[in-house]
């Protein structure tokens, strides 16, 4: 699927009756993310580079659509996770609905943020990346819009409304293609206790510079205040894998002052290590406990944050050390990469 998409996105820049690509789901979500169980099975079965494959082709998708020559629309209606997000993340155009949740829910299978996170999550207001990230906080359509993670808002009964719009465009230029979108736009509802209303408190806490500090910050606030969203914060987190959170912290933190094709090429070395297993064996413990097994249970190793040393982190960002194996190469674009400044 992912070499079919990368291929007819090739295929429709090129192609002047093309002006504008839309990608939707086909059912209730967008998309829920990749094929985990699969790829963990093709990786115990197998060899570790197996996966690295997949997932290299699955980064080389993701750029194609960030520096895409015509309007990528994502349609986002339902379901968003992993690496649905990478998908229309790294889009132009991120139209949500009422029905949409987000969420990069990694932690707490083993893995790391990722799919280009690194760089999306990186540049929203404040520390909101990090917290979205580290425990893998869910948001809705509303708060899309609001943090910028989505460009419009529609409600999901005109979204065929658009499509048929966007059928009739003929150009490409995005600020056509924006209005068009607009013409369907609706206020959101952003609640009173939405994401965005956290901010002050999320930034207080999620700016710390350790894992270790961030939890302890948010412990703080959880005596001083009965917020339900901190209190969730702190269980999640709890929850997740100590190592995973250490390497996604420190992979955000990378991403915002790193352009896209940086930001995909750490992660790509960052999968490769988790999938070896060079200092940990928790995404595989993580998919069996809660995808596989199901008593969500894992065991982490190393089981506490304070036993996860910069060192082991620091492993995970180097090149890996086998002979066969190279860093990933982005195919070369005419188009480049919107720049999105970090908001702090």
């Amino acid at each position: 699927m992912i070499s079919e998409m990368t291929k007819k996105l090739k295929a429709y820049e090129i192609d002047p009756e093309v002006k504008v690509v839309v990608l939707k789901g086909n059912g209730k979500a967008f998309c829920a993310g990749g094929d985990v169980v699969a790829s963990y099975i093709s990786m115990v079965a197998g060899h570790w580079s197996h996966g690295a494959h997949t997932y290299k082709k699955k980064l080389i998708l993701y750029f194609v659509v960030a520096t895409y020559g015509k309007p990528v629309v994502a349609l986002i209606d339902g379901i968003v996770m992993g690496a649905g997000a990478g998908l229309s993340m790294n889009g132009a155009f991120k139209i949500v609905t009422e029905n949409t949740v987000f969420a990069m829910p990694e932690t707490v299978i083993g893995h790391f943020v990722d799919v280009g996170a690194s760089y999306f999550l990186s540049r929203l207001p404040g520390f909101l990346g990090e917290y979205l990230g580290l425990p893998g906080t869910r948001i809705r359509g509303e708060d899309m819009v609001a943090c910028g993670l989505a460009t419009h808002f529609v409600l999901s009964k005109d979204l065929h409304l658009v499509e048929s719009a966007l059928d009739e465009v003929t150009s490409s230029d995005t600020n056509k293609i924006s209005k068009i979108i607009s013409k369907f736009e609706h206020k959101p509802n952003v609640k009173q206790d939405g994401v965005y209303s956290r901010l002050e408190i999320i930034n207080k806490c999620f700016s710390r510079k350790t894992v270790e500090e961030i939890l302890s910050s948010l412990e703080i606030e959880a005596g001083n205040r009965a917020d339900k969203w901190v209190l969730e914060a702190i269980k999640s987190m709890k929850a997740a894998s100590p190592i995973s959170l250490k390497i996604s912290l420190k992979s955000i933190r990378e991403g915002r002052v790193q352009a896209l094709d940086q930001c995909l090429a750490r992660e790509y070395n960052i999968f490769c290590h988790i999938m070896r297993r060079t200092v940990s064996i928790d995404f595989f413990e993580g998919v069996r406990a809660m995808l596989l097994d199901k008593d969500e249970n894992p065991k982490w190793e190393p089981a506490r944050l304070e036993l996860v040393s910069d060192e082991m982190v620091g492993q995970c960002f180097s090149r890996v050390d086998e002979d066969d194996w190279e860093s990933l190469q982005l195919p070369a674009r005419s188009s480049s990469v919107d720049i999105m400044r970090p908001k702090i």
